[in-house]
Protein backbone atom coordinates (compact mmCIF):
# COMPACT_ATOMS: atom_id res chain seq x y z
CA UNK A 1 0.00 0.00 0.00
CA UNK A 2 1.40 3.53 -0.93
CA UNK A 3 -0.35 6.41 1.43
CA UNK A 4 0.64 9.74 0.33
CA UNK A 5 -1.12 13.31 2.06
CA UNK A 6 -1.48 16.82 0.48
CA UNK A 7 -2.08 19.38 3.46
CA UNK A 8 -2.80 22.26 0.84
CA UNK A 9 -5.88 20.37 -0.26
CA UNK A 10 -6.34 17.80 3.06
CA UNK A 11 -6.43 15.13 0.91
CA UNK A 12 -5.59 11.75 1.77
CA UNK A 13 -4.55 9.23 -1.26
CA UNK A 14 -4.05 5.14 -0.57
CA UNK A 15 -3.25 3.12 -3.30
CA UNK A 16 -3.22 -0.90 -3.10
CA UNK A 17 -0.09 -1.54 -5.78
CA UNK A 18 0.98 -0.44 -8.40
CA UNK A 19 -0.77 2.10 -9.98
CA UNK A 20 -3.49 1.38 -12.64
CA UNK A 21 -5.89 2.52 -14.89
CA UNK A 22 -8.67 2.80 -12.70
CA UNK A 23 -12.25 4.84 -12.30
CA UNK A 24 -12.75 6.64 -9.02
CA UNK A 25 -16.47 6.40 -7.24
CA UNK A 26 -18.16 8.06 -4.23
CA UNK A 27 -19.21 5.83 -1.58
CA UNK A 28 -20.16 8.96 0.66
CA UNK A 29 -19.35 12.15 1.62
CA UNK A 30 -15.44 13.25 0.72
CA UNK A 31 -14.30 9.18 0.97
CA UNK A 32 -13.68 7.43 -3.08
CA UNK A 33 -12.70 4.35 -4.19
CA UNK A 34 -10.81 3.14 -6.92
CA UNK A 35 -11.83 0.36 -9.03
CA UNK A 36 -8.91 -1.57 -12.04
CA UNK A 37 -11.09 -1.25 -15.38
CA UNK A 38 -10.65 -4.51 -16.32
CA UNK A 39 -10.91 -6.63 -13.24
CA UNK A 40 -13.29 -4.79 -10.93
CA UNK A 41 -11.23 -4.75 -7.97
CA UNK A 42 -10.33 -1.76 -5.70
CA UNK A 43 -7.27 -0.17 -6.30
CA UNK A 44 -7.55 2.68 -3.73
CA UNK A 45 -9.28 5.05 -1.58
CA UNK A 46 -9.49 8.68 -1.46
CA UNK A 47 -10.52 10.78 1.61
CA UNK A 48 -11.08 14.53 0.62
CA UNK A 49 -10.77 17.08 3.56
CA UNK A 50 -9.00 14.55 5.68
CA UNK A 51 -7.95 16.57 8.94
CA UNK A 52 -11.78 17.46 8.70
CA UNK A 53 -12.96 13.89 9.78
CA UNK A 54 -9.89 12.58 11.65
CA UNK A 55 -8.95 15.97 13.81
CA UNK A 56 -7.72 14.06 17.26
CA UNK A 57 -4.54 12.49 16.96
CA UNK A 58 -6.33 8.74 17.96
CA UNK A 59 -9.75 9.56 16.97
CA UNK A 60 -10.91 6.68 14.88
CA UNK A 61 -13.94 7.26 12.31
CA UNK A 62 -15.40 4.41 10.75
CA UNK A 63 -15.71 4.40 6.92
CA UNK A 64 -17.98 3.26 4.48
CA UNK A 65 -16.11 -0.04 3.50
CA UNK A 66 -15.17 -3.31 4.36
CA UNK A 67 -11.97 -4.61 3.23
CA UNK A 68 -9.82 -7.52 3.76
CA UNK A 69 -5.77 -7.52 3.79
CA UNK A 70 -3.41 -10.55 3.39
CA UNK A 71 0.29 -10.86 3.14
CA UNK A 72 1.79 -11.73 -0.42
CA UNK A 73 5.51 -12.28 -0.43
CA UNK A 74 7.63 -11.72 -3.85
Amino acid sequence: MIFYYDKDDDLLDISVGKPKKSVSTEIADDFFIRKNLKTGKITGFTILNFEKWFKGKNEEKEVPLTANFSFISK
